[in-house]
């Protein structure tokens, strides 16, 4: 179990560490935009607004901070309003893997170096889910049906993250699908709910509430290891008891970025600010809670570190999108 101090005392010294940082240099002067480039409902969505709500929550920052969802493009709406903020430290962007898929699929002028690393929050996981009343206990069997007939996997965008593992489900098992893109991973799991699609790869906390409250099923983990996190999700199972897919006969593995960006040009001090202020949220019980019920690999960089991290898997998704036959012109 963790040890938790209470929130109004952890609260108060959030909030003294803030006022020391402003004393120490610059903070936001209006209000800022923090731009989801994806769809409500989504691991994206539900990670920026836990941030929003705890910095609210514990005071630390004066000004407001506002999540705004700008989805178009498939996130490059979002992506080309935080590069033609140079210099304005008032807008943040929390990025998926759409940050290296998107240019590259779309070729829409634009990739991570347009805008100013800040803080990677954390890996996400990707799950093989079913709807909990279909016939298919294992991967196997999944694969199986697959095989047998066209099955439909529901995924977040086209030529995203979802499409490119299931593209290599695909080459890796001879299965074949039908894949139906939606604008999040909220809609991606309701419709999942509903039987309207077969399958998804979706993020854990994008499908929890649903396996918890026993529409959906796990068949394997996209990872080379187990997830972490302790006790049960329902009566029988927690995130350790899923499978990886290679146990389960398939390896493929792909982990996503949910990293914060800051506009284009802005100082080195203001960029210590975010640093600071998002370690600040990470020491928070909401935070940690976050990390559990999501099944996060909480892997965290900054600066260069996180700067060489970007461009090795920049490199990957090139080469992962030309195998899958989704390189755009210009991409």
């Amino acid at each position: 179990m963790l040890h938790r101090r209470s929130l109004p005392a952890l609260g108060a010294g959030l909030l003294a560490s803030g006022a020391a940082q402003a004393q120490r240099g610059w903070e936001p002067q209006r209000p800022v935009q923090f731009i989801v480039p994806a769809g409500t409902g989504g691991g994206a969505d539900q990670m920026a607004r836990v941030i929003q709500g705890i910095v609210s929550r514990h005071n630390l920052m004066r000004q407001p901070m506002m999540v705004v969802n700008k989805a178009g493009g498939a996130g490059a709406e979002g992506f080309l309003e935080a590069k033609n903020a140079r210099g304005n430290p008032h807008v943040l962007i929390i990025s998926l893997s759409n940050l290296f898929t998107t240019p590259l699929s779309t070729g829409v002028p634009f990739s991570w170096r347009d805008l100013t690393p800040i803080k990677m929050m954390a890996l996400d996981e990707f799950v093989l889910w079913v709807n909990a009343a279909s016939p298919w206990n294992t991967l196997a069997e999944f694969v199986e049906a697959a095989k047998a007939g066209r099955l439909r996997m529901g995924g977040t965008g086209s030529r995203q993250e979802d499409q490119i593992i299931t593209v290599a489900i695909q080459r890796a098992t001879g299965a074949s699908f039908t894949y139906v893109p939606f604008r999040g991973g909220g809609e991606v799991a309701t419709q999942l709910v509903g039987r309207h699609i077969d399958a998804t790869v979706n993020n854990p906390i994008e499908a929890v509430t649903h396996w918890r409250a026993g529409t959906l099923r796990p068949l394997c983990v996209f990872d080379s290891r187990r997830l972490p996190g302790e006790g049960r999700i329902t009566e029988t199972m927690g995130w350790q008891d899923i499978p990886t897919c290679r146990e389960a006969g398939l390896d493929v593995e792909y982990l996503m970025l949910r990293g914060i960006f800051g506009a284009p040009g802005i100082t080195p001090a203001q960029v210590q600010y975010w640093v600071e202020l998002l370690n600040r949220v990470s020491q928070t019980p909401e935070w940690r809670d976050l990390m559990l019920q999501g099944a996060f690999n909480t892997t965290s960089l900054t600066g260069e570190p996180f700067r060489e991290w970007l461009a090795r898997e920049e490199a990957r998704h090139r080469t992962l999108m030309q195998e899958a036959g989704f390189i755009g012109a210009g991409g």
